[in-house]
Order: structure tokens, then C-alpha cells, then sequence
């Protein structure tokens, strides 16, 4: 019997909703790690039906993959993924893990990140060789590390 031409590489239709096991085989992470990433993003909320089984809807599966490539391959934290989802809204993490522009939460312009410049008494932070991370990726940790180090002498004072 041959496939609908809409149908995905198991057979089913792209709209239909995914168990645990067939979204952590897609990604290739335990199912455990699914089951955390609920606890942690509380955005990831998939159905759930008798005995607890989980159904993740395609717009689940999305933002699961997001997470996925923002926390495997792009070298973000669980706490920097918060940030981004507090930044630019849990809508636009598939956008962002995509490398595509959004808007800022309650912006009407696309979010871009302005050049930092190290105040004259503060050293500029050595940069971090990222094997896996993108150079945005890498900007931004360094101008992260330069605020962190801005905030902790401003606590200070």
C-alpha cells in the first residue's frame, strides 16, 4: 500500500499526535530527557491520557526539536533557553533555534543584539572556543559574560 504523499517516513500524517517513544527516537534523546524537559519548560506540556501515556501534538514535537538543537548541538543551558523563552515568548523558540529573526517580547522591531563595549577598567573576556556553536552563538555568551562581570562589580559597589 503506498503512502499518502503528506504522510512522514512511519506512515503517519504529519498533523497526527506522537507517543514518547516515537518522539525520542526522532530526536534521539531517552525518553527521560523528554520527561525532564517538561519539568523545565513547563511550555512543553504534552496530552496526557489513562495511565499517563503522553501524546506530544505536532506543535510539541516543534518545540521539543528546538529544545533539542538549542541544548545538544548550540551549547545553550536550561537556564539560557528560560531566558530566551522570557526574551522573545515560547512561540518564537522554534524560530530562534531555525536562526530566523523575531521580535523581541513586546517589540515591534526584530531583536538584535547591540555591540557591547567593555568598560575601560574591565578586560575583555577571553573568547571561548565553541566547536559546535554557531559565531552568534558565541557573541552573544561573550556579551553575556561581559553584563555578568558589569552587574557583579555594580553589586559590589
Amino acid at each position: 500500500m503506498a503512502l499518502p504523499p503528506e504522510a512522514d517516513a512511519d506512515g503517519k500524517d504529519p498533523a497526527a499526535f506522537r507517543t514518547i517513544r516515537e518522539v525520542s527516537e526522532l530526536l534521539d534523546v531517552p525518553q527521560h530527557v523528554l520527561r525532564f524537559w517538561e519539568t523545565r519548560f513547563p511550555e512543553l506540556k504534552p496530552l496526557q491520557r489513562g495511565g499517563n501515556r503522553r501524546y506530544y501534538r505536532p506543535g510539541d514535537v516543534a518545540f521539543a526539536s528546538a529544545l533539542h538543537k538549542l541544548l545538544h548541538k548550540d551549547g545553550y543551558t536550561v537556564k539560557g533557553v528560560r531566558k530566551l523563552i522570557t526574551d522573545h515568548g515560547a512561540g518564537n523558540l522554534v524560530a530562534i533555534a531555525n536562526g530566523e529573526s523575531v521580535a523581541a517580547k513586546g517589540r515591534g522591531r526584530p531583536a538584535a543584539i547591540a555591540p557591547v563595549t567593555p568598560i575601560a577598567s574591565e578586560p575583555a573576556p577571553a573568547p571561548i572556543p565553541l566547536p559546535t556553536a554557531a559565531a552568534t552563538s558565541h557573541s552573544l555568551l561573550t556579551e553575556l559574560l561581559v553584563l555578568r562581570d558589569r552587574l557583579a562589580s555594580a553589586l559590589a559597589a
